[in-house]
């Protein structure tokens, strides 16, 4: 049976990997922060959409309770970040959904929410941290990831990005590896990393915070690839990826105005609408 939202296959996935990693890698995480991350998320979305809501009601704008955004960050916020203290999580999941509400630019946010969410337990917590090399390095994790990734890419229409952003790295990493006079098993041991994988096919494609049009998309990819390669091989920084994404997220807004493009909207919403639209001129 096919799930009606492409979001429901991200949040069967990301489970999917949540069991795997336990199961598998051994991982020390500990389910009752999972639950925390899940009902911070919920609990955050659920307030800050009443809010807005009120807010919005004089033009008719409300703000529905997107529970499947919520998952998919508290989802992605147990896969990647770790923490001593359930408060750690419950911050980091509180600021992560609050972050789409406050950072806006002609509603649409700019910053992807579980990134942010890291970025900001990363800072303001003594006790967090992310484990990029927690998934190994072997091959069948990349097959699983690139097959799941694949099936929600190709719903979504977002190849591009994550093409771009893998093929700038590794063609970044292959000329240092040429440069330094490396075996190229060097190379290939830097690129085949599950998390650099999730990243690029899970993080870095979200289509409601990335610029809009394909070249912004590509021009965005290539700068967080070449952000990531400095921050990794000369500041020696193991979460490159995530400071990258980060850093460069309100590029976004520059590039949506210099290349105009339609914004995306799940196909859910773009039928309520319409359906909306016909009742209205029946």
């Amino acid at each position: 049976m096919l799930l009606k939202d492409i979001r429901d296959y991200q949040i069967l996935f990301l489970g999917l990997f949540l069991v795997l990693g336990i199961g598998t890698r051994d991982w020390t995480l500990r389910p009752e922060f999972i639950g925390v991350a899940i009902a911070t998320c919920l609990a955050t979305q659920w307030i800050l959409s009443l809010v807005i809501s009120h807010w919005s009601l004089a033009k008719n704008k409300g703000q529905s309770l997107n529970i499947r955004s919520a998952l998919i960050t508290s989802l992605g916020l147990g896969l990647l970040l770790r923490a001593d203290h359930w408060t750690t999580m419950a911050i980091a999941a509180a600021l992560a959904i609050a972050s789409k509400f406050i950072f806006q630019v002609g509603d649409k946010h700019f910053f992807n929410p579980a990134n942010f969410g890291i970025i900001s337990a990363l800072i303001l917590t003594p006790n967090a941290w992310v484990s990029p090399g927690q998934w190994g390095e072997e091959w069948w994790y990349g097959l699983l990831f690139v097959g799941t990734g694949g099936i929600i890419l190709q719903r979504v229409g977002r190849w591009d990005t994550t093409a771009a952003f893998l093929g700038s790295y590794s063609l970044l990493e292959a000329i240092r590896n040429l440069w330094l006079g490396w075996t190229w098993d060097v190379y290939w041991h830097r690129l085949m990393s599950g998390s650099l994988l999730l990243f690029a096919l899970f993080m870095i494609t979200d289509p409601r915070s990335i610029p809009n049009s394909r070249i912004g998309r590509v021009v965005w990819a290539i700068c967080i690839a070449g952000l990531t390669f400095i921050l990794r091989n000369y500041f020696f920084i193991s979460t490159a990826v995530f400071w990258a994404l980060f850093a460069l997220a309100p590029l976004t807004i520059l590039l949506d105005v210099l290349w105009l493009a339609p914004r995306f909207a799940w196909q859910e919403k773009d039928e309520e609408a319409g359906e909306e639209l016909l009742t209205q001129h029946s």
